[in-house]
């Protein structure tokens, strides 16, 4: 591959999915799945989007799976989903207002493809910038907490 065409920015290399505004979940809503003691990464699906802002720690249990990889590794993650009985898939990045939604509707898409209704593809509202904001009852949630990661902004805007 030629260096010109490995900068070949990501979202001009994959189609665009059909909506910018797939299904959201709220903190409050996965907190409450965490409090009833169902776990990230057995019940629901957690997959961190950042690739180089991943400082100041992710929610424990995610899976880090950088937009640019995202989009080939769609039957791979449907895969692995069915297999282990995911239902719920949530995509986040720093604000989830652009790769967050991206990646829910990417994989939204190709749920739809497949005819896999039973399994869910959701953005987390305002991201893991929402959750690390929100207060101690979500950071303690995160794996590797630095709050003076966060303390100036804590990363880069999707």
């Amino acid at each position: 591959m030629s260096a010109e065409a490995s900068q070949v920015n990501w979202k001009e290399k994959y189609p665009a999915p059909s909506t910018m505004t797939p299904p959201t979940i709220t903190r409050e809503q996965v907190l409450g799945w965490i409090n009833e003691g169902k776990q990230a990464g057995k019940d629901f699906l957690v997959v961190d989007l950042r690739r180089n802002d991943h400082t100041g720690g992710f929610i424990r249990g995610s899976l880090n799976l950088p937009i640019e990889s995202l989009y080939p590794s769609l039957p791979t993650l449907h895969t692995l989903c069915k297999s282990a009985g995911i239902k719920t898939v949530i995509f986040h990045c720093f604000s989830s207002r652009g790769r967050g939604n991206r990646a829910a509707a990417w994989f939204g898409d190709y749920l739809k493809v497949q005819g896999a209704a039973d399994i869910q593809s959701v953005s987390l509202l305002e991201g893991i910038v929402g959750w690390v904001h929100a207060g101690p009852e979500y950071t303690e949630h995160i794996e590797g907490f630095d709050p003076e990661a966060w303390s100036n902004g804590g990363g880069d805007a999707c």
